[in-house]
């Protein structure tokens, strides 16, 4: 072999190397590239599953609260029933009467009358009125029919009852039948059938004396 002849053989493996050296590098490119697909299909496949969705809580019922039933405290009792004129007879404790009910009742029930007159513009019978709330009144009214005449409005029934004059107010007992006690009145000389519009003892005194008289043969 000629000098010659050995360079071109040298250069001939020299060669031959480098194309082993590429051949390396390009399977090596290659597996990075079919490492890089590998990935992109598992990303892809990974991404097609979708992520997790949002989960929004779901809305809660409003509740109703019923607040607890109250029982309503009683209404108060209607205050004492006055007239125009202020006054207040106690209607409420004691069952006046008109003065044809009034005696018809009496009759029928065999009770004496407190018969009382009295008008609107009267300062007196408005006191007097006062005297009707007195527990001791109350109590016995109850043994009587209890009457009460305005005079002004019947005239012919103030005309009929008044001894000793037109005043008022005055009150007056009467027998069942109607028939007037003339000996029960106040204790006074004059206007004796104008109790005390102050002192409940006054009238209670005519009607125990009224009462203790019916007692007795008249």
């Amino acid at each position: 072999m000629t000098k010659d002849q050995g360079k071109r053989g040298g250069r001939g493996r020299k060669k031959g190397k480098g194309a082993s050296a590429k051949g390396a590098w390009g399977s090596l490119a290659a597996a990075g590239g079919a490492v890089a697909v590998l990935g992109v299909l598992l990303y892809g496949s990974f991404r097609a599953e979708g992520p997790t969705a949002a989960v929004s809580p779901e809305p809660v019922a409003a509740v109703t609260t019923t607040p607890p039933a109250v029982t309503p405290a009683p209404a108060p009792g209607p205050p004492p029933v006055k007239s125009a004129n202020g006054e207040n007879w106690n209607d409420a404790q004691i069952a006046w009467q008109g003065y044809e009910a009034g005696m018809a009742r009496a009759k029928a029930e065999n009770k004496p009358v407190c018969l009382v007159f009295y008008t609107a513009w009267c300062p007196h019978c408005r006191n007097y009125a006062n005297v009707f709330h007195d527990p001791r009144i109350v109590a016995r009214a109850k043994d009587f029919v209890m009457i009460r005449v305005n005079p002004d409005d019947e005239s012919a029934i103030g005309e009929r009852y008044a001894p000793d004059g037109s005043y008022v107010p005055r009150t007056f007992f009467l027998a069942p039948d109607g028939m007037l006690m003339a000996d029960v009145h106040a204790p006074r000389p004059k206007f004796q059938h104008f109790y005390d519009e102050s002192n409940p003892a006054s009238l209670l005194g005519g009607m125990d004396a009224a009462v203790r008289k019916l007692a007795r043969p008249m």
